[in-house]
């Protein structure tokens, strides 16, 4: 049984524990340490992730999960009390409860859950390089852009933003040269293609206003429980980077805005990133070494990561020496790299002399594990075998309807659902840009107007003194006609004051018969 200040992950088995039953329980105050959740497709890791969140969820912590398959969404219907599910629940020794937990749906897309939007000042342009994928030159070109923009004031919220400012750099680009260093129009032009492609994958939606507000993310239902969002992420596994920029700026914004707390008796958060290698792969040294201080520093602001992947090599080693309670599903051990994949997981336990950790990670039936987590003092458990408990809720998606229901009655509808455009640097630029033609039209305008009114004049005296016709009109002569044209031709043609000076002798000759 669970133990207040505990979540149940399950009942070790093996013949140490027949008499003695143990249960592997997660402590509250140690799950800010973070954890990993591995093991082979179809092995059981996903209902583990939903044993973990509806542990959260009813200790009232908040927890945020990526759902690739949609299989997470069932979280939010009551249990069916299956009869696998009891009678795992009765080998372990609890009684089988079918719940319901509190879920808030997202979507980066806006399709199928609330709209999730960043600013691209808030993004910062370490995370957009990797995101588009950028050389180190067109980093740097992307760097000068962000403090041209920060030092005339001017808001990047979407991408027409940072697509007016890096016209502005190339326009501007030999006097920001001289102060910042090369700005080759070259590179300006490489971000702007890959900034095309980031839109023709709908990259565009995430970026804009209003943007996602964290406490939305961190809040507990009328029963003292935490509400599981859950970000629908079908297609956005479609862009990997996409997905895998959009962890890191939600994991760097949580470390900027919570304050330190130190331990707690419960964390204040927990994410759960699914298909955790997404955020690795090809990662630059950089990024990596983003990764690794935001997961190390974050602890400190009471929020707890648990990596989900298939293969603990999946992640690096400096981010997996950051992850103290760990579920280890089933592998499978058929090429040289799954070989080592199974020796690199054992050797990451504190080892059981009562089984060999490495037969027993290929052994592993579906809804088994190898669980060591944070005990006493901080120090892991010597790793067990253990039958995972079975959860609550629904196993399986949502049916479109369930979804559509949940999400028009949630608490934060209308917050996001309205994309707004309100004036920022692709406005102010466009402005200036009009200002600057407009008055470099005006003189052209006044010259304009100056040739026009000699005309009236030199029209006038040539009238001077003739009888009008019908309807008060003076009849205009052919010559009269004839002279006019040619003043205003050479007018339009030489220009203003050299215009003025024909017309003037034209007129003085005119006058003189």
């Amino acid at each position: 049984m669970a133990e207040e200040g505990t979540i149940l992950i399950g009942k070790a088995t093996g013949d140490a524990h027949k008499d003695t039953p143990r249960y592997e329980e997660l402590l509250l105050r140690l799950a800010n340490r973070h954890g990993l959740v591995t093991g082979a497709t179809g092995t059981g890791k996903t209902v583990t992730l939903q044993v973990l969140a509806e542990g959260f969820s009813n200790a009232g912590v908040p927890v945020f999960a990526a759902d690739i398959k949609g299989d997470l969404s069932g979280v939010a219907a009551m249990g069916e009390g299956k009869e696998p599910f009891v009678k795992r629940a009765a080998d372990i020794g609890v009684t089988y409860a079918a719940d319901s937990f509190p879920v808030t749906f997202w979507d980066l897309f806006g399709e199928s859950g609330h709209p999730v939007r960043a600013t691209v000042s808030e993004m910062g342009p370490l995370l957009l390089a990797r995101l588009l994928d950028l050389n180190d030159t067109q980093e740097g070109v992307l760097n000068i852009a962000f403090r041209v923009a920060d030092e005339q004031g001017l808001l990047l919220l979407d991408l027409k933003d940072l697509r007016a400012i890096l016209a502005h750099v190339a326009e501007n680009a030999s006097a920001l040269s001289a102060q910042y260093g090369n700005v080759s129009t070259q590179s300006v032009g490489a971000i702007q293609r890959q900034l095309l492609v980031l839109e023709n994958q709908k990259g565009d939606f995430f970026f804009g206003e209003p943007a996602l507000a964290i406490s939305d993310l961190m809040r507990i239902d009328r029963d003292g429980r935490g509400v599981i969002n859950i970000l629908a992420a079908e297609k956005l596994m479609n862009n990997p980077r996409l997905y895998a920029t959009f962890l890191l700026w939600l994991l760097s914004e949580l470390f900027e805005q919570l304050p330190e707390v130190g331990d707690l008796d419960k964390p204040k958060l927990v994410f759960f990133f699914d298909e955790a290698h997404m955020l690795f792969s090809d990662a630059p040294k950089a990024l990596v070494e983003a990764v690794e201080r935001v997961v190390r520093l974050i602890r400190s602001k009471g929020v707890g990561v648990y990596f989900v992947t298939q293969n603990p090599l999946d992640v690096p080693e400096t981010v997996l020496a950051q992850l103290g309670n760990r579920i280890q599903h089933a592998l499978r051990a058929f090429t040289p790299r799954d070989q080592r994949a199974v020796r690199a997981a054992a050797g990451t336990f504190r080892q059981n002399p009562a089984f060999d950790t490495e037969k027993a990670i290929i052994e592993l039936g579906v809804g088994e594990a190898l669980v060591s987590v944070l005990e006493g003092k901080g120090a892991p458990s010597v790793v067990e075998r253990t039958l995972i408990a079975p959860p609550s809720a629904r196993v399986g998606p949502l049916t479109q309807q369930e979804r559509e229901r949940l999400i028009a009655a949630s608490p934060l509808k209308g917050r996001y659902d309205n994309a707004v455009d309100r004036e920022s640097a692709y406005e102010i630029l466009a402005q200036r840009a009009a200002e600057a033609a407009a008055a470099k039209q005006a003189p052209q305008q006044a010259g304009a107007g100056s040739e026009g009114g000699v005309l009236d004049t030199l029209g006038g005296i040539l009238g001077g003194g003739q009888p009008a016709g019908r309807g008060g009109r003076r009849t205009v002569t052919v010559t009269e006609r004839v002279i006019t044209n040619v003043a205003s031709s050479a007018a339009r043609t030489i220009g203003t004051q050299l215009g003025r000076a024909i017309l003037r002798g034209i007129l003085g000759s005119m006058t003189k018969r």
